[in-house]
């Protein structure tokens, strides 16, 4: 274990303000600073924080420990070996009782540049389709406007947000309401492998009363969002194998076992049209929705019917709506590979196909069970599994054989929606938003919130900022500018208004 300065210590503030931190005031310090922001923000985005680039991680945690230290925090990069450096900083409020942990990542996922309009780490603004030149407009900037580069929008617009709003309040001389902790880490895109490892070496310079998740998107309808929890993961791929060799269909079709079509059928056995999951008692350990987070689904802003005519789709799987969708377990499909197609096709049986998945599960189910689950179902089905490539032999041996890779997965974590720390981030948030924000019981996405509720036991609340519509882990990432602004407002609400 390294550790690449010195350990967390305290820097004691004067008093803090009395709750109601002067939210004004910080848009219009916003108002008169954007070009700087952006300015940050198109530094931070131009290091390639990407994990085939280990030095690319390495300076971008450098940088961030320097814009911590400069605000005043006191910093550490905190490392194992094979690990990117754990950002931390610490900022004690005399009289404050409460501790917040602040977290983000500042990895973003692989690029494939020949997919993206622009350069991924070379970023630039646009108006719709119009490229602009920021640096020469005059601020207030469009709040449509978009800036793309990869990990614009997950999650480097919220670390930038977070700066922001403390210089803000700094500037107004309004203090935070609570101690701030902060945590950047550099490989949640990998599902922070050695995030446990670190949390456990550092338990007592990390513990906090509560920490604010910075990552993910708002709701679709674009009002400010908190989210309580998030669903866990558990990836695999798999890989079906035919003939040794692909053969002439023409010569061979009808004779010969297709892999393609058997991984069309498999993936068919294993979910319907409607998203319901076959596997007979996958969903037995599911924990029940509460009373709260019922109310809180039937409280959300209808956004469906705009969302079918954005993605042009004529249907939705289930009936139950999106938000209630993601409640439950899903098993999606990433991608599928056999063969060729178009230019690329050879009127032949492919050797093999290939499917890449991820169970999203939920409170309740634990990878293990998921595993345990698919391969009896598997294995019920006549399936023989290898976990590698397998002879010649082992292929004439047996009709239906599947190489399975797990990857590692994570279970879900919700939060007690009428918690006392969740109130009063739902009361500063509502605040920041001038009206009720959208609550959301967890989120359908996964973040490795288990992990640091398994080590500290403390609340976990969600406090996206990007646009639904970002692009995150896609080609042409972007960050709206309107919800950075917004964003920054909502950070200046939780330093500067949480008392419970």
């Amino acid at each position: 274990m390294r550790i690449m300065s010195g350990l967390i210590c305290a820097l004691v503030l004067a008093p803090h303000a009395a709750m109601g931190a002067d939210l004004k005031a910080v848009d219009r310090w916003r108002a008169a600073h954007e070009p700087a922001i952006i300015g940050q923000l198109d530094e931070l985005v131009r290091m390639r924080s990407v994990a085939a680039d280990p030095k690319g991680l390495a300076a971008t945690a450098t940088r961030l420990e320097g814009l911590l230290k400069a605000r005043g925090f006191s910093t550490s990069q905190l490392t194992i070996p094979g690990a990117p450096p754990l950002v931390t900083g610490t900022l004690l409020t005399q009289g404050a009782q409460r501790t917040v942990t602040f977290y983000a990542h500042y990895d973003g996922t692989p690029v494939t540049p020949s997919q993206w309009q622009s350069a991924p780490f070379a970023p630039v603004m646009r108006d719709g389709a119009r490229t602009v030149d920021w640096k020469a407009a005059k601020a207030p900037f469009n709040r449509d406007w978009r800036f793309y580069g990869r990990a614009a929008a997950d999650d480097k617009a919220g670390i930038v947000a977070f700066l922001a709003a403390f210089d803000a309040l700094k500037a107004g001389g309004q203090k935070p309401s609570v101690n701030l902790k902060v945590v950047w880490e550099g490989e949640e895109e990998r599902s922070s492998p050695h995030l446990t490892e670190l949390m456990r070496l550092h338990a007592k310079a990390l513990r906090s009363d509560l920490w604010l998740i910075g990552d993910g998107p708002l709701h679709q309808s674009r009002t400010p969002t908190l989210y309580f929890g998030t669903r866990g993961m558990m990836p695999a791929e798999a890989t079906i194998y035919g003939p040794l060799r692909p053969l002439h269909d023409g010569h061979y079709g009808n004779w010969a076992p297709n892999p393609a079509v058997m991984a069309a059928e498999l993936i068919a056995s294993l979910r319907d049209s409607e998203g319901n999951i076959r596997i007979l008692g996958f969903a037995d350990d599911v924990a029940p929705l509460s009373q709260a987070a019922r109310a809180a689904i039937a409280a959300l802003p209808p956004v469906e019917a705009a969302l079918k005519k954005e993605f042009a789709l004529p249907r939705s799987e289930g009936r139950e709506g999106l938000t209630a969708s993601t409640m439950r377990p899903a098993l999606n499909i990433r991608g599928m590979s056999a063969g060729g197609v178009g230019a690329a096709s050879t009127a032949s049986i492919p050797s093999e196909a290939s499917i890449s998945m991820d169970f999203r599960i939920v409170p309740g189910q634990t990878p293990e069970r998921v595993r345990q689950k698919v391969e009896a179902f598997l294995i019920a089905h006549g399936w023989k599994i290898v976990r590698q490539a397998p002879d010649a032999t082992m292929r004439a041996a047996h009709p239906k054989l599947i190489k399975l890779v797990w990857g590692g997965g994570y279970v879900a974590q919700r939060t007690d929606m009428s918690a006392p720390a969740a109130k009063a981030a739902i009361a500063a948030g509502t605040s920041a938003a001038g009206k009720p924000v959208v609550q959301l019981p967890m989120m359908g996405a996964s973040v490795p919130l288990s992990m640091i509720e398994k080590q500290f036991g403390v609340p976990l609340i969600g406090l996206p900022i990007s646009n639904h519509d970002n692009n995150q882990h896609t080609a042409d990432e972007n960050i709206r500018l309107g919800n950075l602004w917004d964003g920054i407002r909502l950070y200046a609400a939780m330093i500067a208004n949480l008392s419970w």
